[in-house]
């Protein structure tokens, strides 16, 4: 018999989350005792100049290999142990942001642009009360303007970002 509550999994996802390109997404993980935890992230990284879909990222996450699961080892690390199949998981993604680049310089401006707006999420976030459990470093400059979309498609997910409009970047 499985040690795992339900045996029946769904889920149900529009066929957008597939597209590659440059995307925002923040992870919603409620734990068994029903706090909430959260985590922020992109997709566009330093490794390729390719940039997946938030789709990929997903099982990417929450797997095995230990330089992918970014999620489930701040998991582990935040208390949950090795139980992060007893969690409950809702991925929030905007995008693309930005459409995958076709060379490596190109690649490296939009990474920037959007791993500033990155930053800028995690701290608003953050900073409207949410418990971010990664960390996001990035000093490149934000484009406040992209910023207020960002927010603002968010919030309608996380309403408590709503108070922050005004949130223009800073370190937590």
């Amino acid at each position: 018999m499985s040690k795992y509550k339900n045996l029946v999994y769904e889920v149900t996802f529009g066929g957008g989350l597939l597209a590659r390109g440059f995307w925002l997404y923040v992870w919603e993980i409620t734990r068994p005792n029903g706090a909430k935890l959260y985590y922020v992230g992109r997709t566009g990284d330093s490794s390729s100049i390719n940039a997946q879909s938030p789709f990929s990222r997903m099982g990417q996450h929450l797997g095995f290999n230990k330089r992918a699961n970014a999620l489930r080892r701040l998991l582990i690390g935040h208390g949950v142990g090795a139980n992060v199949e007893t969690c409950s998981f809702r991925l929030v993604a905007y995008g693309p942001i930005l459409e995958e680049a076709h060379d490596a310089r190109q690649h490296s401006s939009r990474r920037d642009i959007v791993a500033s707006l990155e930053k800028a999420l995690a701290d608003a976030m953050y900073q409207s009360g949410h418990d971010i459990i990664n960390t996001v470093h990035c000093k490149k400059p934000l484009d406040a303007s992209l910023f207020a979309d960002v927010r603002t498609a968010f919030a309608t997910s996380f309403p408590k970002l709503q108070g922050s409009e005004n949130y223009a970047g800073g370190a937590l």
